[in-house]
């Protein structure tokens, strides 16, 4: 991923991505389905890319081919506190293990996906490709079978999913909030020092 590739985010870490909710069905199909080409793409690399040492901006890049995630690049400030680089690195190793689940997840999705079908194709006594060539593929309610099958077979990993993805967003949000606390005082103390010297 090239520099030109990444766009910069000025605001500071406070958004964070919502989860999928694997009981809808439709939000994790959705997800899915956006997926089903993703196992003819090569795995991209985790870009390299770093913004230069005195950017007060986050980077995000494209979405990754097989996860749909933007990757985040978290700037590191200067002047860093042992908080704020606890804080910076428990949301990159969010990012990261949010990433590793879903490109797991989709190549899982499309592997089954595909055999699903071609099953599916060879018991109505029909090739995965038509006389022009094109891809076969199966009606609405052939494939809604296939999405329920694999939602209830992966309800546990969905339902793991969600409480890691809670309990880290829990330990994210407090950590900002003693960030923010932090920051406060020191805002107090140097004002109060100011003013202490200036008397």
């Amino acid at each position: 991923m090239s520099a030109r590739c990444l766009t910069r985010r000025s605001l500071r870490p406070v958004a964070l991505l919502a989860p999928p909710r694997p009981h809808t069905a439709s939000a994790v199909i959705g997800r899915f389905c956006s997926s089903a080409q993703t196992q003819r793409v090569k795995a991209a690399k985790r870009s390299t890319f770093r913004p230069a040492a005195g950017s007060t901006h986050d980077w995000i890049g494209p979405p990754n081919p097989l996860s749909n995630l933007r990757p985040i690049v978290y700037h590191v400030a200067e002047d860093e506190s042992e908080l704020e680089g606890r804080l910076r690195r428990l949301r990159q190793e969010t990012e990261d293990w949010n990433h590793n689940f879903w490109t797991q997840q989709n190549i899982t999705f499309t592997k089954e996906k595909d055999a699903f079908i071609i099953s599916h194709l060879k018991a109505e006594g029909l090739t995965v490709r038509d006389e022009q060539g094109r891809r076969r593929s199966l009606g609405c309610e052939d494939m809604a079978t296939f999405y329920k099958s694999f939602l209830d077979t992966n309800r546990t990993r969905h339902v793991n999913y969600n409480k890691e993805w809670y309990r880290r967003n829990f330990t994210i949000t407090l950590l900002m909030a003693r960030v923010a606390l932090s920051d406060m005082w020191r805002t107090v103390t140097r004002k109060k020092n100011s003013s202490s010297t200036s008397s």
